[in-house]
């Protein structure tokens, strides 16, 4: 897929499900919300695809979410920080420093890896450095999803949205993913051996 392509995808999706909240609960602090959630979650897809695929033998990442695939992850959940940051302005929310400064982390490797991406393309970066950054990033950001997940399943952080049913599925999706990853791992390291 061209780079083009997959960003209006991911921008069509953003105005859909921002259409859809206006629809289901009108001009309200629900509906920003509602927003935030689902683009969260469609972040998540994406990282998904990037956690599950990237490198896959058969399923390619740049037929699904182009070459640039961190560039769109980045731009997709740049997007939900926004429509966070304006949901935690508008509800007055107080923010919890742990949680904050994790999540700064977070952002901070999600803005940075398509510009890693761009210095491994170009040469700047060697490749066993690459794969360092690439292992943090990956198990890194998948910890704040799970982190997000968990303490609402747990009962530690209350549901401000969304019901507890749908946080159960989504935990479970992120431990799931990370199965997989364990398991390809293993059967990588269990043929390489051979």
């Amino acid at each position: 897929m061209k780079f083009k392509d997959a960003l209006l995808s991911v921008l069509i999706i953003e105005v859909g499900v921002a259409i859809l909240a206006v629809i289901n609960y009108g001009a309200t602090l629900e509906t920003l919300q509602a927003v935030t959630r689902f683009s969260g979650r469609a972040s998540l897809g994406i990282f998904s695809l990037i956690f599950l695929f990237q490198t896959h033998r058969f399923v390619k990442l740049k037929n699904i979410l182009s070459e640039k695939y961190f560039l769109i992850f980045a731009i997709a959940h740049g997007i939900h920080l926004l429509q966070l940051l304006a949901f935690i302005i508008a509800s007055g929310n107080e923010l919890i420093p742990i949680r904050l400064a994790g999540g700064m982390l977070a952002y901070t490797l999600i803005f940075l890896m398509p510009y890693i991406q761009y210095l491994a393309e170009s040469g700047r970066i060697n490749e066993s450095h690459l794969k360092r950054i690439n292992l943090i990033y990956l198990y890194y950001v998948w910890f704040v999803f799970f982190m997000t997940y968990y303490p609402r399943v747990s009962g530690s952080l209350p549901i401000t949205g969304g019901t507890y049913k749908e946080f159960v599925i989504l935990l479970a999706w992120v431990m799931f993913m990370l199965g997989i990853k364990i398991s390809s791992l293993l059967k990588h390291k269990s043929i390489s051996r051979r």
